[in-house]
């Protein structure tokens, strides 16, 4: 199984991208993304790579059940 984390896109430069994840912020590489992105979209990010844009909305519903399982990890 993997697990992929949506990020908000805070910085761009050709290649790479610095994106938020939850306060945590990471380089990532956009090399395998279709499409344009631009400062702001969010994007699934797997092992280093955005691997797709996502519709914000559902990045922050994504991002909210991510919460609440580690959450409940230290009960």
């Amino acid at each position: 199984m993997c697990l992929g984390f949506p990020g908000k896109i805070i910085e761009l430069d050709e290649f790479g991208a610095t994106v938020d994840i939850g306060g945590t912020k990471r380089e990532v590489s956009i090399m395998m993304l279709p499409d344009e992105v631009v400062m702001g979209d969010w994007v699934m990010v797997h092992a280093g790579m955005a691997i797709a844009k996502m519709d914000p909305i559902e990045a922050m519903k994504t991002l909210e059940v991510l919460r609440e399982f580690a959450d409940g990890l230290d009960d």
